[in-house]
């Protein structure tokens, strides 16, 4: 699905069905440097379920144009401006990673829209190594692989070669995308206020060995959200939707039918 936001084309992937008004409606936003391609082990599942289901590339990313947005308040804001596009409400927001800092902050200021929220390895404070930071900023492909040390329990196990580094895969996509993703991840501080604006069905996702969003830090995450369901899955990192998406996706779909 191609439209304009701002007169720049926006790329939604909606798992090849047109949205249906007599359906819920699922979105999924990617984390740092990423882009729709992500959750396509999850898309087609959920949409088979009977959901409308629409994965955004943000400006800058995958299929979308323009340049990336350098904040989390202003992704909040362009992803409203989507949302009216679609005239789509009711709305599952299901995030990983930078995502859920997305998801919190637009909850924050649209919780109207929202029917319930999943957060998948990410939390609501998520700062940044500055040495990834300043490799990123660099176009080094260092920062690729730092990143992926950090995010996978296990990278070596992927038949075909590590998956990020098919999406990130040039200096100019680490430079103008990943570096911007990781700074405004970095500078989002309204997350401890946006929290409390949370008040519909919640679920949380973490990874046993995720060091980018350590287990520790999920929980305290979760404490905060009253009345949230937490799932931990075991020999698994931060790039869950890869590492053990089948467990992932059949957790996300047991919330979504209680």
């Amino acid at each position: 699905m191609i439209f304009e936001i701002d007169s720049k084309k926006v790329f939604v992937s909606d798992a090849g069905q047109s949205i249906n008004k007599n359906k819920d409606s699922i979105v999924f936003l990617h984390g740092s440097g990423l882009s729709h391609i992500v959750w396509s082990l999850t898309e087609q599942y959920l949409s088979n379920q009977d959901y409308n289901v629409l994965s955004i590339d943000l400006p800058g990313h995958g299929n979308s144009e323009g340049k990336s947005l350098k904040s989390i308040e202003e992704i909040s804001n362009w992803l409203e401006k989507v949302f009216n596009e679609l005239n789509i409400s009711d709305l599952t927001i299901i995030g990983h990673s930078q995502g859920c800092l997305e998801a919190l902050e637009y909850c924050s200021k649209y919780s109207k829209r929202v029917k319930r929220l999943v957060f998948i390895g990410g939390s609501y404070r998520m700062p940044v190594n500055q040495d990834l930071i300043d490799l990123a900023q660099d176009g080094d492909d260092q920062a690729v692989k730092l990143m992926m040390k950090w995010s996978y329990e296990n990278s070596k196990k992927f038949i075909g070669g590590n998956p990020v580094e098919k999406i990130i895969n040039s200096p100019r996509d680490i430079r103008e995308i990943l570096a911007i993703d990781l700074i405004a991840c970095n500078n989002y501080k309204n997350g401890s206020e946006a929290l409390k604006s949370i008040n519909c069905p919640t679920l949380l996702i973490f990874g046993e060995l995720d060091k980018m969003v350590n287990l520790e830090k999920g929980k305290k995450f979760a404490e905060l959200i009253p009345n949230s369901e937490t799932h931990i899955i075991k020999d698994c990192g931060h790039m869950i939707m890869f590492e053990k998406a089948f467990e992932m996706r059949e957790k996300i779909s047991e919330f979504l039918k209680k």
